[in-house]
């Protein structure tokens, strides 16, 4: 991902970069860059998920509804507009909570206390007096028994309160019974006591008062004794039907494989931060401040083997109108390997007619060879191409440098008498896409002379080349060896990028090498050769 505009390079300084626009495409090129990183991160997310689902049982839930109805005098007295006035809601839901119910919940299902708390909720409906007794467990049975016990609980422990408060007030009234029937016994000695009627009038009319006082206790003691004191019962039944598990499994696991991608994605912006490489031909410019000379695709990525061969023609005819023999080119990298770039542009540049002269001081002449037999077959040979002359050798007259060249003799045809001859005259065999042509017929090919098209690829170190018109090195990484700077010096440097692979650290403090150097690099080639 980029921000800015291509680079000018000035020879005294750093590129200038200009401000550009970060387009969608620039964001999600980096998430597809990494797509290995989110893929991993996302499967780690859905094992997670799937673990969780195996290990971890899913909480089964059952319900329970407590009617709560106001203990009265009058049961059949309406509760009025507001039913939850009646009776506080609150404190109902902290009795049905508290301590006492938990604990007789407890010692019938067993287990902790704390665990049975946290499994246990009371839901208030607004504007009601229902409550709605929910138990979470792993078992289903456990879930429904322990709804319907702490239902009962809550009933039990409320009707428990009722009972001791109304034996608290029959008590009351017992005890005011009692001191107002000694009272009356008094005043009934009193009665009989008496001799004249004035006192016996008085006397009588106390015990009136204290018999209709010891009337209303009476009453009131009654009316007390047969108040209900049921707090209300359960309506609905927890029931293992009716029980629902807490949670999808497979949404579990949806969660889990898009979470893990989501943080990769991160992961792969906080990597791109810290690791930048170069993605794209802009990226290559800002980094470098050189021109491209072209980009060269991998066979078999967004292109056919021909459409790879023709993005090195083109690259071959970007470094050919740029150099003049005799030529010494360094194809340099960072810490990537160009042997395949090095084989195909020697390839390229070979079939016009010209002698390239590949040299390596790696230990890698034997894949170079590979590498350009390879291609060799792969590419092409138009005999309409142009032909390049060869440079003409030390001490030859203009004379003979003017006389045109004599073709090579034409080898005897291996067509059957009556078959259509091939019109080119160096061709021995038409084969599709692969062409065998003739080399010089005065000088024997050598084990390291490969001949394409009209013109030949040889192999050796930098030492060997030095007598040839055309070299092409293949600098070892530049992070490592100094040895492809020093080749540049004598000549020219095209510095091969690969895309997705190269720093851009890397790239940037490979320039600065060069130009520190004294090396005003002829270009850079950008190609896919690997991914990142």
């Amino acid at each position: 991902m980029t921000d800015a505009a291509p680079a000018s390079w000035s020879t005294d300084g750093p590129p200038t970069n200009a401000a550009r626009s970060v387009t969608l495409t620039d964001l999600l090129r980096v998430p597809m860059h990494r797509i290995r990183l989110v893929l991993a991160v996302a499967l780690v997310g859905l094992l997670a998920a799937l673990g969780f689902v195996l290990l971890v049982p899913a909480a089964v839930t059952a319900n329970a509804v407590v009617a709560v109805r106001p203990v009265v005098t009058d049961a059949f007295t309406p509760s009025g507009a507001n039913a939850d006035r009646a009776v506080n809601m609150n404190v109902e839901s902290r009795i049905a909570t508290g301590t006492e119910v938990v604990q007789r919940l407890a010692s019938a299902i067993g287990g902790d206390p704390r665990e049975i708390r946290d499994a246990l909720e009371v839901e208030v409906p607004t504007g009601g007096q229902i409550l709605r007794f929910s138990y979470s467990s792993p078992d289903a049975q456990r879930a429904v028994r322990g709804a319907n016990l702490a239902a009962q609980a809550y009933l039990d422990v409320r009707r428990a309160m009722y009972e001791q408060q109304r034996a608290e007030m029959l008590r009351s009234y017992d005890a005011s019974i009692t001191k107002v029937a000694a009272q009356q016994t008094a005043v009934q000695k009193r009665v009989s006591a008496a001799k004249d009627s004035a006192a016996s009038d008085a006397a009588l009319a106390e015990l009136a008062g204290i018999n209709n006082q010891l009337t209303q206790l009476n009453s009131s003691r009654t009316e007390i004794a047969a108040v209900d004191v049921n707090p209300g019962w359960v309506t609905q039944t927890a029931e293992r039907a009716l029980a629902t598990s807490a949670g999808n499994r497979l949404l579990f696991l949806v969660a889990g494989l898009f979470g893990g991608a989501l943080l990769g994605i991160v992961l792969s912006y906080a990597w791109e931060a810290t690791d930048r490489r170069v993605r794209s031909v802009a990226d290559g410019r800002d980094a470098t401040g050189l021109p491209l000379l072209g980009t060269v695709r991998r066979p078999g990525f967004r292109g056919s083997p021909r459409a790879a061969d023709a993005d090195i023609r083109y690259v071959a005819m970007a470094v050919a109108e740029r150099v003049r023999q005799p030529a010494r080119v360094a194809l340099v990298t960072a810490r990537e390997d160009a042997t395949a770039l090095t084989a195909g542009l020697a390839v390229a540049l070979a079939v016009d007619g010209r002698e390239v002269f590949v040299a390596d001081d790696s230990g890698r002449t034997d894949r170079l060879r590979a590498a350009v037999l390879a291609d060799r077959g792969r590419l092409p040979i138009d005999p309409s191409r142009p032909h390049v002359p060869k440079p003409r050798p030390a001490g030859s007259t203009p004379a003979a440098a003017a006389t045109p060249a004599t073709p090579a003799p034409r080898r005897p045809s291996p067509h059957p008498p009556g078959a259509r001859p091939s019109t080119d005259p160096d061709a021995t065999l038409t084969l599709p896409r692969v062409t065998s042509a003739l080399t010089d017929s005065s000088r024997p090919a050598t084990p390291d002379e490969v001949s394409v098209g009209v013109g030949t690829v040889r192999f050796g170190t930098w030492r060997q080349g030095a007598d040839h018109g055309l070299v092409l090195y293949n600098a070892p990484p530049g992070e490592s060896d100094e040895r492809g700077v020093a080749v540049a010096r004598q000549g020219n440097a095209v510095v091969v990028v690969e895309r997705d692979r190269t720093r851009q650290s890397d790239l940037r403090r490979l320039v600065e090498r060069l130009r520190a150097a004294g090396v005003t690099p002829l270009g850079f080639v950008l190609t896919r050769n690997g991914r990142a």
